[in-house]
């Protein structure tokens, strides 16, 4: 495969938004493997990605423009593609994990309020055990030798 013969200026802008894309592009990786939480790597992964994906299609499309060998169509749709779903995934999974966040949550607060009402429940009834000990045991004639 040959390399096109693309004039100098265009050359610069095309290797531009591709260095820029692969750059915004490994921030955005970088981000994902440093981050700890799911909130966290959700901010740069989908700026990252989003804008990296952005800046090369956009070298693609100064590069076919340029030598114009065919039409720029298929850039245009996946620059629409990305733009459009990558936030849209994103939101809907940050809503998603937030969902499970809460419920787990609200699982573990049923849980513990479940065992709470389990303590006071058994401490009652022993309670009410004894109670009944001491009342039986007084109720019961005292025995003496005869």
């Amino acid at each position: 495969m040959e390399a096109p013969d693309l004039p100098l200026w265009a050359t610069v802008i095309v290797a531009g938004f591709a260095l820029y894309g692969a750059a915004l592009t490994l921030l955005g990786t970088i981000g994902l493997v440093r981050l700890k939480t799911f909130y966290d790597r959700a901010h740069p992964l989908g700026l990252g990605l989003t804008m990296g994906n952005v800046s090369i299609l956009i070298a693609s499309i100064v590069c076919f423009s340029v030598l114009q060998t065919r039409p720029v169509v298929h850039e245009v749709l996946i620059l629409i593609f990305v733009t459009l779903t990558t936030p849209v995934t994103m939101m809907l999974l940050a809503r998603a994990a937030l969902f499970r966040d809460r419920s787990k949550a609200y699982d573990q607060r049923v849980a513990t309020e479940a065992h709470l009402a389990a303590q006071k429940q058994a401490a009652e009834l022993e309670a009410a055990q004894r109670e009944a000990a001491l009342v039986h045991t007084s109720d019961a004639p005292e025995q003496g030798p005869e």
